[in-house]
């Protein structure tokens, strides 16, 4: 008998199944989670005190809990109608919203029908292919798109004046940009996000299919009764993953497609980028209203989502 066995079967029966003889079962495990529960509380627990300066004007002397109270006067002034609250919250919204719309619709179309590929080399080849952008940064993206849609020598306008149309400046119209950067968005992460439902296929009972085949069911009868229903609980998770972010803009998308364009910034700037310009005027505590904003709203949003996804999804959600 080993020496933990042996210290195990010393101990008074109340504690055979208490938290003594946890600790002393599985010490070791709990031993190397140390380290990363020393990292959550240090990063994440302890700058929750940080969200006081949302509630005061700051300053560096005084401290966070010695600055001036000021109540909800940061929020008031992001609401404002002289601020650019309204403008930045639908910019961010508009832009995620869609991204997740599209970012269901097409991986999930992507996974189907490279699953249906039989044959195995052009298989691997269609999915590296779809994959190979999401390894590219933002600022490659925002030099493609560049080339695509720059007035001289772009893309857009050759093929706009192949077909007898007048050239447009892009560069030089906002209203065309919140469709550019969705698209962006949902290109570049597409095959990312492929993958995990590819992965979630690859578990799929074969037997259901044969069944189907059977029955006389046809390949889209196939995807629409049985693929679709299936990834069900995995598009939810993934969706409520997202919904739980969707008043945070990316940051690095923006700026590396549309960067300090004057004209087109107003048309797609999200709370990210505006708390960013905000903060060397406007200091710290206005940043950190916003930042708690965007938090309080994410949580109402996934909890919202999440009770809605247990409906449709027999009773499964994220929590």
């Amino acid at each position: 008998m080993s020496s933990v066995s042996k210290e195990l079967s010393d101990l008074p029966p109340k504690y055979s199944k208490g938290f003594l003889y946890e600790m002393k079962k599985n010490i070791i495990l709990y031993l190397m989670c140390v380290p990363a529960l020393l990292i959550l509380i240090l990063f994440s627990y302890i700058p929750f005190s940080g969200i006081w300066m949302a509630f005061t004007d700051f300053n560096v002397i005084d401290g966070i809990f010695g600055s001036k109270f000021v109540g909800l006067d940061n929020f008031k002034y992001f609401f404002a109608k002289n601020s650019m609250g309204w403008q930045v919250t639908y910019n961010t919204l508009f832009i995620n919203f869609f991204s997740i719309i599209l970012g269901i619709i097409v991986p999930v179309s992507i996974a189907i029908f490279i699953n249906e590929i039989r044959n195995k080399t052009y298989k691997k080849i269609s999915q590296s292919m779809m994959f190979f952008p999401y390894f590219i940064s933002w600022v490659v993206v925002g030099a493609i798109i560049y080339g695509i849609f720059s007035t001289d020598v772009g893309v857009a306008n050759n093929i706009l004046g192949y077909f007898g149309v007048e050239p447009i400046r892009w560069y030089s119209e906002p209203k065309y940009w919140k469709t550019i950067i969705i698209f962006a968005s949902v290109w570049k992460w597409s095959g990312y996000s492929s993958i995990l439902y590819m992965a979630a296929m690859s578990n799929f009972d074969n037997s259901l299919y044969e069944s189907a085949k059977v029955d006389g069911a046809n390949k889209l009868q196939q995807i629409y009764y049985l693929t679709i229903p299936m990834l069900k609980p995995t598009i939810i998770v993934l969706t409520l993953l997202n919904v739980g972010r969707i008043f945070y803009g990316d940051f690095g998308m923006i700026y590396g497609i549309v960067g300090n364009n004057p004209v087109l910034i107003d048309e797609v700037t999200v709370i990210d980028i505006y708390v960013y310009q905000s903060m060397r005027t406007l200091g710290f505590s206005y940043s950190t209203a916003i930042g708690l904003f965007q938090s309080l709203m994410g949580l109402i949003l996934i909890t919202f989502a999440n009770k809605t996804a247990k409906k449709i999804n027999d009773g499964e959600g994220l929590f």
